[in-house]
C-alpha cells in the first residue's frame, strides 16, 4: 500500500489514541520510521520464536503500515507548517502597502466629504484603530461608504475603480492573515496527528522489541537486532563526553 493507504487504514485508531497519552517524538521521525522498518524486517525471521510469547506475524507486518501512516501523517504536518510559514512571509512583505493603500484611501475620503459632517464623522469611526484587522475591515468599510457615496469621490477626480481593489484586497488579505496566523490549516492540528501517529508505531515497536529482548536474551547475535541504533550511538556519544569530561 502507499503512505496515504496506510494513512487512512490507522487514521481511526490514530485518533482514538487520548491526548493524555500523546508526547513529541524522542528522536528524529525519519529515524523512528527507519527503524520501524528495519524491525519488520529482522523480527520476520523470528516469527516462530516471538510468536510463543504473543507476538504475532500479523502485528509485525503491521509495523511498515504504521510507519506508512506515521510517515504520511509527517509530510501533511510538512506541508501545513510550510503554507504558514509561506503566509506569514507573504503577510510581512504585503501589510505595508495595504496599510499605505487604507491611510491614501481615507485621505481621499476625507477630502471628498470635507464639507459633510454626517460623512466625516463616518470617515473618522473608520480610521479609528491600526491592528492588522482594523486595517483588514477598514478597506471593506471604505468600499461601502465610497459606493454609497460616489458623486463627492467623483468630484475630485477620485477612481472610483479603487473602491472594489479595496474589497477585493479586504478578502485576500483577511484570507492571509487568517492562514498566517494559523486559523486555516492549522498546523498545530496537522502536527497533534502526527504525534498521535508516531506513538501509534511506538508502541508497537516496544512490544516487539520487549518480546524479542526476552527471547533471544541468551542469543546476542539475534537481540542486537531489538534495540535502537539511534539510541544505542546517542549513549555512546554520552559516554564519550562524559569521559572528555572527567579526563
Amino acid at each position: 500500500m502507499s503512505n496515504l493507504d496506510d494513512y487512512n487504514a490507522k487514521l481511526a485508531e490514530i485518533q482514538a489514541i487520548p491526548l493524555a497519552d500523546v508526547s513529541e517524538p524522542g528522536m528524529p521521525v525519519n529515524v523512528a520510521l527507519q527503524e520501524a522498518e528495519n524491525l519488520c524486517k529482522w523480527s520476520l525471521d523470528d516469527a516462530e520464536a516471538l510468536k510463543t510469547v504473543g507476538i504475532t506475524k500479523a502485528m509485525i507486518n503491521d509495523l511498515p503500515v504504521c510507519a506508512g501512516a506515521c510517515r504520511e501523517a509527517q509530510s501533511i504536518w510538512n506541508k501545513d507548517y510550510r503554507s504558514q510559514q509561506e503566509a506569514q512571509k507573504q503577510w510581512t512583505e504585503q501589510a505595508p502597502q495595504a496599510f499605505e493603500l487604507r491611510d491614501d484611501l481615507l485621505a481621499s475620503l476625507r477630502f471628498a466629504y470635507r464639507n459633510d459632517e454626517a460623512l466625516l464623522s463616518r470617515v473618522k469611526a473608520i480610521s479609528e484603530g491600526n491592528t492588522n484587522a482594523d486595517m483588514i475591515q477598514d478597506m471593506n468599510d471604505i468600499a461601502v461608504l465610497g459606493r454609497e457615496n460616489p458623486a463627492p469621490l467623483t468630484a475630485i477626480g477620485f477612481d472610483l475603480a479603487q473602491l472594489d481593489l479595496a474589497a477585493t484586497r479586504a478578502d485576500e488579505l483577511a484570507d492571509l492573515l487568517a492562514e498566517a496566523n494559523g486559523d486555516k490549516a492549522d498546523p498545530n492540528e496537522s502536527k497533534l496527528i502526527r504525534d498521535k501517529a508516531y506513538m501509534l508505531l511506538k508502541a508497537l515497536v516496544d512490544e516487539i522489541r520487549l518480546a524479542g529482548k526476552y527471547v533471544f536474551r541468551k542469543d546476542p547475535n539475534r537481540l542486537k537486532g531489538y534495540s535502537s541504533e539511534y539510541w544505542r550511538k546517542q549513549h555512546q556519544k554520552q559516554n564519550s563526553n562524559s569521559s572528555e569530561v572527567t579526563e
